[in-house]
């Protein structure tokens, strides 16, 4: 079978970069899913370049007719959705029902922020003139650059590129280099469904090379950014010295609160399913269990038997429910933060032991106990299938240690008390709260994002996506004479 050749896509354009690389499968990692040409930081100037001579033409389309470009971006996407999930699985390692699953969420957000362009774009006002017409509306930004991660490599570039062109926007997109396929997969729907050339860019290229371009061209409005604490605030403070708005979306230590009076075996499920579907790696994964201590070991127990039960494998076996970690880098650093719990003074009840059966990178869903809270396996993002339980003997003693992180992006509390679950809804500092559900796992509509350490305090999805890709301008219309 013939290797597959990406290159990115600028001005309407398949151009090859200066350098050469592989795109390969965490679960083989001798298998290659793709042949790269990365480009470099003249080819992302030329990106900026093309998609600031496509802007003007495209804000001045009607908002409609950019809406029936994105529906019908969903639908192609949706008509490829197996194939773009099996690449998504091939190359990150998600399991394929979940790849798949992404995919057609990609394909509900291109549909709702098409919907979006039916929306009303501004509001009138009453003037203290009675001769004078006076409205506000919501305007583009111009060039907006977008930088995702691997780990959702289609829906969350969807969420940011989808309002970012509804709304007027031409883009340059910059996705991880481990996930090229998927990256070409989104821009190819965009395209066919009759994008102009020019308004969406996609460079494949390493931060290193491509990233200052972003930050630095004077043509670039605006940056949103999904990924690493460290990276992300490098980025705000360059960009913002460089008078670009900035959007970042964080890191996450997300906390599930089980409490005395929590259906347990709902509980064990919710938490799994938080801490170790998409093996783990997910801003929004569960990876502190804050647990009443009256039921602390039943509780333990059994997540330990639900994390036990879970196959890990190929990510396209249909069985599995676990696969790989993306890369062996992030192999390194969750077997090294298993490596800190144990001489922490960890007991593993669940998993634990690295796995790499014919070289993958694999490491099982793992539950610890036995931890102090100032471990570096608990304070810190690991971004693996590990969950660390806690135990506690109040609910005010849960709440201080949910919210005793840096981070503040997703919490959730397990109760059979509604009285209790919204008194945590209420203390508990996060940008997002669940209650008796799973800390991952978000719906398009509604805004997504957090609180300290975990966000720059804007908002995405939902209508609160307008608010960062556009600017209001008001207008006083005043008759001659």
């Amino acid at each position: 079978m013939a290797i597959t050749q990406l290159s990115s896509l600028v001005g309407g354009e398949w151009l090859s970069g200066e350098m050469n690389g592989v795109d390969r499968n965490p679960t083989r990692p001798e298998v290659v899913v793709a042949e790269v040409s990365f480009g470099d930081a003249d080819l992302m100037t030329q990106a900026v370049t093309r998609a600031q001579e496509a802007f003007a033409g495209w804000r001045d389309t009607p908002a409609p007719a950019r809406g029936e470009i994105l529906r019908k971006a969903a639908d192609l996407l949706e008509a490829r959705a197996d194939e773009v999930g099996r690449g998504l699985a091939s190359e990150e390692g998600k399991a394929l029902a979940e790849s798949i699953g992404e995919t057609r969420r990609a394909v509900a957000v291109l549909r709702y922020f098409a919907a979006q362009t039916l929306e009303p774009d501004g509001e009138t006002y009453p003037s203290a003139n009675a001769a004078t017409f006076l409205y506000a509306r919501r305007e583009p930004l111009g060039v907006v650059g977008i930088i995702t991660p691997w780990n959702f490599p289609i829906a969350i570039p969807a969420w940011k590129i989808a309002p970012a062109l509804a709304y007027g926007n031409s883009v340059v997109w910059k996705p991880a280099t481990i996930v090229p396929l998927t990256a070409v997969h989104l821009a190819t729907a965009l395209r066919d469904a009759g994008l102009p050339p020019g308004v969406l860019n996609l460079v494949l290229g390493r931060g290193s090379l491509v990233g200052d371009v972003l930050v630095s061209h004077p043509a670039v409005a605006a940056l949103s950014f999904t990924g690493s604490n460290e990276i992300g605030r490098k980025l705000q403070v360059a960009a913002v010295q460089h008078g670009k708005k900035v959007q970042l979306e964080l890191g996450g230590k997300n906390p599930a609160v089980v409490l005395r009076d929590a259906n347990l075996d709902h509980a064990a499920e919710q938490v799994a399913r938080g801490a170790f579907l998409s093996t783990g790696q997910k801003c929004t994964a569960t990876s502190r269990v804050i647990v009443d201590r009256s039921v602390f070991d039943d509780f333990a127990r059994r997540l330990a038997r639900v994390a036990t039960s879970w196959p890990v494998g190929d990510p396209l076996d249909p069985a599995t429910k676990v696969g790989p970690l993306s890369s062996e880098e992030q192999f390194e650093t969750v077997t090294s933060y298993l490596d800190i719990a144990r001489k922490d003074g960890a007991e593993v009840l669940a998993g634990g032991e690295s796995d790499r059966p014919e070289g993958g990178y694999f490491v099982p869903p793992t539950v610890l106990v036995g931890l102090p809270q100032e471990s570096r396996a608990v304070r810190e993002e690991i971004f693996g299938p590990v969950a660390a339980l806690l135990p506690v003997d109040s609910y005010e003693e849960a709440v201080a240690v949910a919210n005793d992180t840096p981070f503040g992006l997703s919490a959730g509390v397990f109760t059979t008390d509604l009285a209790s679950a919204l008194r945590f809804a209420r203390d508990v500092r996060a940008g997002i709260v669940k209650i008796n559900d799973e800390t991952a796992g978000v719906e398009f509509q509604v805004p997504f994002g957090g609180m300290k350490g975990s966000s720059s305090g804007s908002r995405e999805q939902g209508k609160a996506a307008r608010e960062f890709f556009t600017e209001w301008k008001t207008v006083y219309v005043n008759p001659c004479g």
